[in-house]
């Protein structure tokens, strides 16, 4: 289980990593290519594209595409559980307590 958790985390700050890689990539690339012709501009290093990435985040909040309601799923779940019978809600309950119950209630031993 825990190796688990481990493997999803290495995949996620894999993922982090080439996303911050690319994103900074691209804003070099962008700007050393219209920069200095439109503005005068001087072409920047991918650190300071990088920097130029974070500073928008910062200033402008996320980036497009990444708002999320964070009730919607609440609400989704609220409406789906309305709609099932007593027999599914019980089914549903008894599935996540073993999918996400403690481990005592699973048998299984912690170490």
């Amino acid at each position: 289980m825990r190796k688990r958790w481990v493997w999803k985390l290495g995949k996620v700050l894999v993922i982090v990593a080439a996303a911050c890689v690319l994103g900074g990539y691209v804003v070099m690339r962008l700007w050393n290519w219209l920069a200095p012709e439109v503005f005068g501009g001087h072409a920047i290093t991918f650190w300071q594209a990088l920097g130029l990435l974070v500073l928008a985040r910062l200033l402008f909040g996320r980036f497009g595409g990444w708002h999320h309601d964070h009730g919607h799923w609440r609400r989704r779940m609220k409406d789906r559980w309305e709609k099932m019978t007593p027999e599914e809600r019980e089914k549903f309950r008894s599935a996540l307590r073993e999918r996400c119950g403690r481990r005592e209630e699973r048998g299984e031993t912690i170490a």
